[in-house]
């Protein structure tokens, strides 16, 4: 977090506090202390107004506050908050996973409920494990599946993130089809360097693949988003090798890029499916889901306490029939069509801005000192950054020179436009001073 933001007295107490009683592991974006958030909108305790270009890292699809899921989560309080799942039965989380399932194909026909995306991967994890009795899994360069052991071991966005924490499970990982940063800048060319390597590193563990993990398109490492002739070949060589394909949509999913799940753009069929972030309305919630053909893993195998948890089961069904009913997906790529477009436009006339990708509202700019080398801008994006922040737009980074946009899924065009023309402003500044 920079220092050069104006703070009030009561910002900086909390700040203070929040220092001497919280870990220090944790990375803070910006000194925002949350007071309310309504829609597209987030106020602080001092009352600012900031317009989100993050929902939350991508949770708060159908916007802050909806009124149908709090009210759906009033009703649920007045019968009871939490059951222990794992050792009764409650009709709520199975009308959510009966929920969930209309979205997805009849393929996927049984669900294990968690609490959060790292959850959800690691049951995906244990699953495949269990299912192919193998020991290897293959991840990707510029991965994020989570922090716990089993998830970390497979994230690869952040040396940070990994340091100190080994030894991991076997994990292999390979390059990803990140066509901008190839040395060949050739779309055809990265997918077959990218494909080759991963077949390579799949023989390599002569018949002992369980998995290969993939996010359909990247988050925290970057945004990148494959060709799909990648992400087929990706699903040919598990069925190669009898290896199961899981497709991490915890950041991509919910009608982020248009369709439920982000994978679906690239006309492919993963094995287990991860879903976590916005399937909860805001409420802790991850689901897995697999056909019962693959967990056929018996009692005792995995559980948990709060998975199924009924306050999040019900914010989780509100938040999924408001999806449907308001066709969300569809203004997902109306909008999000519409801002790669100006930020296209941004690009003829910054030099800063080095890619502008992304399907519906998972959009990623990167930006570059020089266009022909390609080295990282990463100072001048933190810059953009505050600015933006200062303000009242919030942006978050990913990668290690990206901005990453990915509004709550009901944002108009008045917004979109409100909050690029900051963006293009705060890009204006700092490139007039640094070039």
């Amino acid at each position: 977090m920079a220092d050069n933001f104006n703070l009030s007295t009561k910002t900086k107490n909390i700040l203070k506090r929040d220092k001497i009683s919280l870990a220090n592991c944790m990375t803070r974006e910006y000194p925002l202390v949350y007071k309310k958030a309504k829609g597209m909108y987030i106020y602080d305790i001092n009352n600012k107004k900031y317009l989100d270009f993050c929902a939350s890292v991508a949770v708060m699809n159908i916007g802050h506050t909806n009124k149908e899921v709090i009210n759906a989560i009033k009703k649920q309080l007045n019968y009871g908050l939490h059951c222990a799942f794992p050792d009764f039965y409650a009709e709520l989380p199975v009308k959510y996973v009966e929920t969930v399932k209309q979205f997805v194909s009849k393929k996927f026909n049984q669900a294990f409920l968690s609490n959060s995306g790292t959850e959800s991967v690691e049951t995906a994890l244990k699953m495949a494990k269990w299912h192919t009795n193998k020991k290897w899994v293959i991840a990707f360069e510029h991965a994020f599946h989570g922090r716990t052991m089993g998830s970390l071991s497979m994230t690869k966005s952040k040396p940070v993130q990994r340091d100190r924490f080994g030894p991991f499970i076997p994990v292999k990982h390979v390059p990803y089809a990140y066509v901008y940063r190839h040395p060949s800048n050739d779309e055809q060319e990265c997918v077959n360097d990218c494909l080759n390597k991963l077949e390579k590193t799949a023989k390599s563990v002569k018949n002992n693949l369980a998995a290969i993990f993939m996010e359909p398109i990247q988050g925290e490492g970057g945004y990148i988003v494959p060709p799909k002739e990648f992400v087929k070949g990706v699903r040919e060589i598990c069925n190669k090798y009898d290896a199961l394909l899981c497709d991490d949509e915890v950041q991509a999913g919910c009608f982020r890029t248009g369709k439920f799940l982000a994978i679906e753009n690239f006309n492919v069929t993963p094995d287990i499916i991860c879903l976590s972030k916005s399937v909860g309305g805001g409420i802790p919630l991850g689901i897995t889901l697999a056909n019962k053909s693959i967990q056929d893993w018996g009692p005792g195998t995995h559980a948990n306490t709060f998975g199924g948890n009924l306050v999040a089961c019900a914010s989780g069904i509100a938040t999924l029939e408001y999806m449907k009913k308001h066709n969300i997906g569809e203004n997902a790529v109306k909008i999000g069509n519409y801002i790669k477009k100006r930020l296209i436009e941004m690009k003829e006339k910054y030099i800063l801005i080095g890619d502008v990708r992304g399907i519906g509202l998972m959009i990623g700019v990167e930006f570059v000192k020089n266009r022909k080398t390609k080295e990282f801008a990463k100072k001048e994006r933190d810059k953009i950054l505050n600015k933006c922040f200062n303000k009242g737009l919030i942006l978050l980074a990913a990668g290690t020179s990206v901005i990453r946009i990915c509004p709550p899924l009901i944002i108009t065009k008045n917004q979109a436009d409100k909050g690029l023309n900051i963006l293009e402003h705060s890009i204006k500044e700092v490139q007039n001073v640094n070039y």
